[in-house]
């Protein structure tokens, strides 16, 4: 069995959500030394002026390494408050924002405590509503050598060549105005394709032997 070795993430991209849907098994790294810059803490969403950045704030580690799995979240600046705005301003007019709303306002209420743990109730939550069922271990510790590895690839700057990943545009409601933004957080699929987001997702992943 091929297994995908993927890092954590806030909303993640679609790129990594066409690994867990084409992958039989995913690895989610949780041994790894904390990087900042990444999607793990960060998603990026499409809002009326263009391509928006929402960051979670995190509390500075004592060290200078700290697994991810040991990063917590910061309460800095309302950030909650913050992105659920973002979300609902930039979404609010989208075809399936009433019908999913219920499932993320949750989420910029509750209080948690680890990076990790909020952003595997959102991606659990997020796979349910595109009804792919992800074989998702947790690594055990950290090997820097792994067959299929996207845990460095898949970033917001500079991504890496990825030969498995050929995005597919779909509507998107301020395309007229900036075009269309590939590869955006999941929310901006599932708001603007609903149960046709799927589609999509197989689109959008190439069967190509690593």
């Amino acid at each position: 069995m091929q297994s995908v070795y993927l890092s954590t993430s806030y909303l993640g991209p679609i790129q990594q959500y066409c690994k867990m849907y084409s992958f039989p098994e995913v690895r989610l790294e949780i041994f790894e030394n904390y990087l900042k810059q990444t999607y793990r803490n960060r998603c990026t969403i499409a809002a009326a002026n263009g391509p928006l950045s929402l960051s979670v704030p995190i509390i500075k580690p004592d060290t200078l390494k700290c697994l991810t799995k040991d990063i917590r979240i910061s309460d800095h600046g309302n950030w909650r408050h913050l992105h659920w705005n973002a979300i609902v301003s930039a979404y609010n007019m989208s075809p399936f924002f009433e019908y999913y709303e219920e499932d993320f306002a949750p989420f910029y209420e509750k209080r948690y405590g680890f990076l990790l743990d909020f952003n595997e109730e959102l991606r659990q939550t997020v796979c349910n509503l595109l009804d792919i069922q992800p074989n998702i271990i947790y690594t055990e510790d950290y090997s820097p050598v792994v067959p299929v590895d996207f845990r460095e690839s898949i970033r917001p700057r500079q991504p890496m060549p990825d030969p498995t990943f050929d995005p597919k545009p779909y509507y998107q409601v301020f395309q007229a105005k900036s075009g269309f933004l590939p590869n955006l957080s999941i929310i901006d699929l599932l708001f603007n394709m609903g149960p046709e987001s799927i589609v999509i997702l197989r689109n959008s992943s190439l069967n190509i032997e690593l």
